[in-house]
């Protein structure tokens, strides 16, 4: 079963989050809500949903270290692209307010690229440099 990071400082969006990752079978690792607790979390998780800003920090740090660990994530904003840097607009970005049917369809590409063994997100061909919104 994929497990899922949730990095998301709102507890009732991660909350949502959750139950919608198990309604879909996937396994939620963890929650974590700080960006000093994502860059301690051991890697036990196949792929990451970032909310861009947490508690007034931004996640793109650890958006690198997962870059460079080659593990696939969804950015989750309601800043859309323009609150994107431009070293990860080829990421997947899951526009806030989304409905489960968007966080669902940017997972199955993450899955996709996961099974490639470790491909960049960027290399999501529907989702790179995209939106994903209803």
């Amino acid at each position: 079963m994929t497990r899922i990071l949730i990095v998301e400082d709102e507890i009732i969006v991660a909350m949502f989050m959750e139950d919608v990752l198990a309604e879909f079978g996937y396994e939620v690792a963890g929650v974590v809500s700080h960006l000093d607790e994502a860059m301690k979390r051991a890697q036990d998780y196949d792929l990451a949903v970032l909310d861009v800003h947490l508690n007034g920090r931004d996640v793109f740090d650890f958006a690198d270290k997962l870059t460079a660990q080659e593990i696939p994530f969804i950015f989750a904003t309601g800043y859309g692209m323009r609150g994107i840097p431009e070293r990860h607009r080829g990421c997947p970005v899951l526009q806030k307010p989304f409905q489960p049917a968007d966080l669902k369809r940017a997972l199955e590409m993450l899955v996709v690229v996961a099974l490639k063994g470790g491909a960049s997100p960027s290399d999501i061909d529907q989702a790179s440099g995209q939106t994903i919104s209803t």
